[in-house]
């Protein structure tokens, strides 16, 4: 058995690069991370699944999105090379938005995500009321133990 020639300090930092490494605070596919799995930026990903959207279709898709969270969204998901925007050069505006196959890819894996919470969601919220009752108790022990009653 062979061992592995040990990398250069200059060839992993390079690769750590290329790959990211979402688990170093500095690193900067953090931001990836937080514009792909921000609330807003799952679901635009997975609606836009469905084909090319304009602004006001992304808005009425995707309930409870204002505009100005609507823009800085696209405009981070294209920054990301997730989102294409195309503007037709036409009279009244018209703009609208799609995936790259960057990401469709990204897309198709939260939508795997999207649909297990939709499929499972009866399932977490049983959890969530369940422990709610359980902390009940506790919370309520704290607070006696306080001298304040809960």
């Amino acid at each position: 058995m062979t061992a592995k020639p040990k990398k250069s300090l200059r060839a992993s930092v390079a690769e750590n690069v290329r790959r990211g490494d979402l688990l170093d605070h500095a690193c900067p596919s953090r931001s990836v991370l937080s514009h792909v799995t921000s609330r807003w930026g799952t679901l635009i990903l997975v609606v836009l699944l469905d084909g090319t959207h304009r602004f006001s279709e992304l808005r009425r898709e995707v309930g409870g999105v204002s505009e100005k969270m609507l823009a800085q969204t696209l405009e981070a998901l294209a920054g990301d090379g997730f989102v294409l925007r195309r503007d037709h050069a036409q009279i009244p505006p018209k703009v609208d938005y799609s995936l790259t196959p960057l990401g469709r890819e990204v897309a198709q894996r939260l939508e795997v995500l999207v649909d297990w919470i939709e499929e499972n969601f009866s399932r977490i919220q049983q959890a969530r009321e369940d422990s709610a009752v359980a902390a009940a108790p506790v919370a309520r022990a704290q607070g006696m133990r306080h001298g304040r009653q809960v």
